[in-house]
């Protein structure tokens, strides 16, 4: 997994780096100058003869920048230097680098120079973005925003396309939230510094910076990850939880995952679980229906098995399929519990009970996480590990609040729910976030806008419930099956198209996704 920093946590980094490690101030600048620069090189070889225009603030980032365009300059390109702002007004460690830059640095705090920069901006190859770092707490203003929109005007959506390179965030960006806080840069792409920064994985921001790639600053790993609670995912992560069968494999060896679900006219979220936990490699699997909805399930598919249970008035499952679902709990290894399973008050009850009384597993999803609305106590008194998987209007619901305050705070909402329930959770979403009672926090990389359809997260139930029942615990079934949920719909957005994919495209694209995973592709 790879560390995602808030502000404060980048300080102390450096801090610690200065004090306990010895490394000076200016070193540190100097690598993540350096690091930059030879990114940019690569990304956009062969920088001999390219025209760069180097867009510096200030503070610290402004001193990157002055760096990239000493060794981008000593590698051949043409570089023009911009400082938004008056050279005697940078300071520390960035005024060291501007001292080293020895050149030309052509100053910007008003509309004649604003134009000058707008001009050398549509003569360039290759756009630097150094205004603004970390510490930035609110919308960027004046002569700064300007800069930042007459950038934009010419980047990867502007009149030239020229390729717009940020240093560690897009200028005009936060370094902890995914909201947009003002004019903020369209980069191309990110050269970020020792880790990843929480706007860097959070949407909307996200989308600003463009691909992202690290650059090391000389700071051991041990220390770039010493208390850090926030991560994104990986393939290597996930990848040892896929591994390969043995040649005496049985079914037996994989898990029985019951599926508890279905309701009138709901019953193709019962079956897109059943049929993502077999193509996610469960060994059995048993979906449980009304009676009515029964045959119509088992229609759909011969692999997995059914059972018919009573049902209410309105055909979906009555509070007195309790006991029997509670025997059949005790014959498998894990139970899945939501999808289609409808608002009906007595099937409501039943789902609550279900989740306090079932002793093994459960993975809730859907109408599931409707039920314990009102109900979280529930959770603390379960009587075995459970896994919830909620978007963010279902998430808002169990805690009685707006979408808008889930969606604001995706990270500290799922890492305070986790903890303070003591459950595994990944809030669906761009950037999925799975959290645990430990109080760390992953974010997913994988998925796209396709996976907006309905069915989705019935897909990711059988996934989660197939990991669940090889023996994963929930954080770890959650992890990868929120991994391997959304390569499969990266595939089928290849495939398909983000517009015209559905549900059942997931499933189709599972085997695909599963032998990525393995070759390491």
């Amino acid at each position: 997994m790879l560390p995602v920093f808030t502000a404060a946590e980048m300080r102390a980094l450096d801090a610690r780096a200065i004090r306990d490690l010895g490394i000076p101030g200016p070193r540190l600048m100097e690598s993540a100058g350096s690091g930059a620069a030879a990114l940019i090189a690569r990304w956009l070889a062969p920088i001999r003869g390219r025209s760069v225009v180097v867009v510096c603030g200030k503070g610290n980032n402004g001193g990157d920048g002055f760096v990239v365009a000493r060794r981008l300059r000593a590698g051949g390109a043409a570089v023009r230097v911009f400082l938004v702002g008056r050279r005697a007004e940078v300071r520390g460690d960035a005024a060291a680098a501007l001292r080293r830059w020895r050149g030309r640095v052509e100053e910007v705090h008003g509309e004649a120079e604003l134009s000058a920069l707008a001009r050398a901006l549509d003569r360039a190859d290759v756009v630097v973005d150094a205004l603004l770092g970390t510490g930035l707490t609110g919308a960027a203003r004046g002569a700064v925003a300007a800069a930042i929109e007459a950038m934009n005007k010419v980047g990867p959506a502007g009149r030239s396309r020229a390729p717009v390179i940020a240093l560690d965030l897009p200028s005009g960006l936060g370094s902890d939230q995914g909201a947009l806080l003002g004019p903020t840069i369209q980069a191309t792409r990110t050269a970020t510094f020792s880790g990843l920064k929480r706007s860097l994985v959070l949407h909307p921001a996200a989308a600003k910076a463009g691909a992202v790639e690290i650059v090391d600053i000389g700071v051991p790993a041990a220390e770039t990850t010493r208390g850090i609670t926030t991560w994104r995912l990986e393939a290597s992560d996930v990848r040892p939880r896929f591994p390969p069968r043995e040649p005496a494999a049985h079914k037996g060896r994989f898990g029985h995952l019951l599926v508890v679900a279905g309701s009138l006219g709901k019953t193709g979220a019962a079956v897109l679980a059943g049929r993502a936990a077999l193509r996610s490699g469960v060994g059995l699997c048993t979906i449980a229906a009304p009676a009515s909805q029964q045959p119509i399930v088992a229609a759909q598919a011969p692999e997995y098995m059914t059972e018919a249970l009573p049902e209410t008035a309105g055909r979906s499952l009555a509070l007195g399929a309790k006991e029997r679902v509670l025997e059949l709990a005790r014959r498998v290894d894990t139970v899945a519990l939501g999808p289609g399973l409808s608002l009906d008050p007595e099937t409501q009850e039943l789902a609550r009970a279900l989740i306090l009384e079932i002793e093994r597993p459960l993975v809730a999803d859907a109408d599931a996480l409707s039920a314990l609305a009102g109900h979280l106590d529930l959770l603390r008194r379960a009587a075995g590990p459970r896994a919830l998987t909620p978007h963010p209007g279902e998430m808002a619901r169990m805690l009685a609040i707006g979408i808008e305050a889930v969606q604001a705070d995706r990270l500290e909402v799922t890492r305070t729910f986790s903890r303070e329930h003591g459950v595994a959770l990944a809030l669906k979403g761009a950037g999925t976030v799975i959290g645990g009672p430990d109080g760390r926090v992953a974010v997913n990389p994988t998925g796209n806008p396709g996976l907006a359809k309905g069915g989705s997260g019935d897909v990711l139930t059988g996934i989660v419930g197939a990991l669940l029942a090889r023996g994963l615990d929930p954080v770890a079934a959650l992890e990868a099956g929120c991994y391997l949920h959304g390569l499969a719909g990266d595939l089928a957005a290849g495939e398909r198209g983000e517009i015209a994919m559905i549900a059942g495209d997931l499933i189709e694209t599972l085997p695909a996704a599963l032998l990525a995973l393995a070759r390491g592709s």
